[in-house]
């Protein structure tokens, strides 16, 4: 898959971040804060766990984008990346799962890499992602996801999609996750 054709750029949404999440100006990084952010609790803002949105939504075409994961070794958090419906759960505690309207993988250096199916599907990688690359393919209803440094193919999910979909971060952690520029690759 020529996966930098469909390059897009995406910057994060601050109306959806949860109050602890802290965006920087570029709105291109995040990280989880020690302190709640006074920002008004509206509808579209996650108030539970810590998560947001990007700015871009996509109803149809393909679409790649890479985020950075610099997870520290030792560190015991946690990140999801991927793709979830525009009308997924913002209240409350959410379920990450194709059902609910996500799909996404989960990076631990403790625990390890796990595509978020359901039940999970753990991924055998051998080396620590430094970058993840997502592709969705709206009408092949996938979403794929690779290693954005060696573009090995890492998972994929296969559903059918309505509506409006979103790029979906959730930051467990202190480091940031980072939005990064693409370079075309095939």
């Amino acid at each position: 898959m020529e996966c930098g054709r469909y390059t897009v750029n995406v910057t994060l949404d601050p109306e959806t971040a949860h109050p602890n999440l802290i965006l920087s100006k570029d709105r291109k990084s995040v990280r989880r804060g020690n302190t709640r952010q006074n920002v008004p609790d509206t509808p579209q803002r996650f108030d539970d766990d810590p998560c947001l949105l990007g700015s871009e939504g996509f109803t149809s075409g393909r679409h790649y984008w890479e985020v950075e994961v610099l997870v520290e070794v030792g560190d015991d958090r946690f990140c999801i990346l991927g793709v979830c419906k525009e009308s997924v759960r913002r209240k409350g505690r959410i379920t990450v799962s194709p059902g609910q309207g996500f799909w996404t993988m989960q990076l631990s250096y403790l625990i390890g890499y796990f595509a978020l199916t359901s039940p999970v599907t753990q991924l055998p990688l051998r080396e620590r992602l430094r970058a993840v690359g997502i592709l969705l393919d709206y009408e092949a209803g996938k979403v794929s996801f690779y290693d954005a440094d060696n573009k090995s193919h890492l998972f994929t999910f296969t559903d059918s999609f309505t509506g409006k979909l979103r790029p979906f971060l959730w930051s467990n952690s202190n480091f940031p996750l980072r939005i990064r520029q693409v370079s075309a690759w095939n």
